[in-house]
């Protein structure tokens, strides 16, 4: 059986708590194994390359690392600001995502 999990790959999220607090960006991947999520331009490490064809001057690069889905809060559509995710059936008869502070439908 799956998790289950309040954020999807796409989603805007805010980083609640932790080194990268207040950031905002955009979901790349989630591991639902690990409860992480990979999210665009927070929680950067610095990674140490050899040489190689992708990169022929090695070096450090600046890359994103996974973060707890626990530190992360979806982005309220409507107001822009962080809220709770709830799950509800719509009028077809479909479970969907909706925002707990506005009540709108997540996409």
């Amino acid at each position: 059986m799956q998790k289950k999990i309040h954020i999807k790959k796409g989603d805007s999220v805010m980083v609640i708590t932790g080194e990268s607090k207040g950031q905002k960006g955009r979901v790349l991947e989630v591991d639902r194994d690990k409860d992480r999520a990979l999210v665009e331009s927070v929680n950067m490490v610095s990674k140490h390359t050899k040489p190689n064809a992708k990169a022929p001057q090695g070096g450090i690069i600046k890359k994103e690392a996974p973060i707890h889905i626990s530190n992360l809060m979806l982005i309220d559509p409507t107001t822009g600001k962080p809220t709770r995710v709830g799950k509800k059936l719509n009028e077809k008869d479909k479970l969907v995502r909706y925002s707990k502070k506005s009540g709108e439908e997540i996409k």
